[in-house]
């Protein structure tokens, strides 16, 4: 699926940087092959805006700020929030200025993120029962751009018979080649996937997991969040959860801007973060050569390219035909490379 030319796909929600790169002054972005410009608007809101000035079409993102207003370092001309040209400096203090403006999009603060939708949203950021949870606490793994399609990400995540052979190094028995079902329930987000999965633990897991012992188990209860979203939450039998969180916010339609926040039910004291995040790095570095190897072009359509499948793709074949009905629905069809 070419994220691009699917005109739905701009009426979600996409993490894109964290709210705090925003302090140090407009930030550019490209979100669905859109140039946007990110920035703090009076109240500290996040806003963002078409990264083209009405002028010249210099890039909003080489300005800076002025009390909440975006500035054009090409001549000057600033903007507000909502995207309307509120000053030219040229003009003297007794010209009106023209009625122009920027196009303007949704812009929020979730997780630590800024969220954006090019359109008008079809559904709301995923709710992240962790995040009001003061028994668990939030870290911020990584946001980085990965050379893959966002649907390649997404039915990655909910296929469990690449772990005995892409994580053999980390959690992964090569050994062991056959995957444990899921028991799917679909929801009107997408769908909850669970799961009890025998996984390796070596030495720098044990605190990761609770245990010592040379294996243990994952209870998995997953979701997909339509279209680029998912939770993986591992509980081990030691009681602690380690709740993965990704945004496969597409760039365009080759590349993605892959955001992980981990939400874990302990103390610092416990497992650091550093800790915490180097074993969940060596674990999507596995993810990452494997995925930027893949054709970024994961189609929804089956029947417009063959594609192989076993069984136990249950999870990524159900997020295909969810999508594709949902391109139906707003008269689309997915448009092949």
């Amino acid at each position: 699926m070419l994220n691009t030319r699917q005109k739905v796909l701009r009426n979600f929600w996409y993490a894109t940087l964290p709210i705090d790169a925003l302090k140090e002054g407009p930030q550019p972005f490209r979100l669905l092959g859109e140039d946007i410009v990110l920035f703090l608007a009076r109240d500290g809101e996040p806003a963002a805006l078409e990264d083209r000035c009405r002028h010249r079409t210099a890039k909003l993102s080489k300005g800076w700020l002025t009390d909440g207003r975006i500035v054009c370092g090409y001549h000057g001309w600033e903007y507000d929030r909502s995207g309307r040209l509120t000053r030219i400096p040229q003009f003297p203090p007794e010209q009106a200025v023209p009625e122009a403006c920027v196009q303007a999009f949704h812009a929020r603060e979730r997780y630590g993120y800024v969220w954006v939708c090019l359109g008008e949203p079809l559904i709301d950021i995923p709710d992240l029962p962790q995040e009001g949870d003061p028994t668990f606490r939030r870290i911020h793994q990584f946001d980085e751009r990965w050379s893959c399609s966002a649907l390649r990400m997404m039915e990655n995540s909910f296929d469990n018979s690449h772990f005995s052979f892409v994580h053999k190094s980390t959690f992964g028995d090569i050994e062991q080649p056959k995957p444990e079902r899921y028991e799917l329930n679909e929801t009107d987000y997408g769908f909850v996937a669970e799961t009890i999965v025998p996984v390796k633990n070596p030495p720098q897991a044990h605190r990761v997991t609770g245990t010592t012992e040379p294996w243990t188990r994952r209870k998995m209860r997953n979701a997909w969040y339509m279209p680029f979203c998912r939770t993986m939450d591992m509980e081990y039998p030691s009681g602690l959860r380690h709740v993965i969180f990704n945004s496969a916010t597409p760039i365009d339609d080759g590349s993605i801007r892959l955001v992980q926040v981990l939400f874990r039910n302990d103390r610092e004291e416990d497992c650091s973060t550093e800790e915490l995040r180097a074993w969940d790095r060596a674990i999507i570095e596995e993810d990452r050569e494997v995925l930027e190897s893949t054709d970024p072009d994961a189609i929804v359509d089956m029947s417009r390219k063959l594609e192989m499948h076993m069984p136990s793709d249950r999870p990524g074949m159900l997020m295909r035909q969810r999508l594709n009905a949902l391109l139906e629905a707003h008269g689309e069809h997915e448009v092949p490379s």
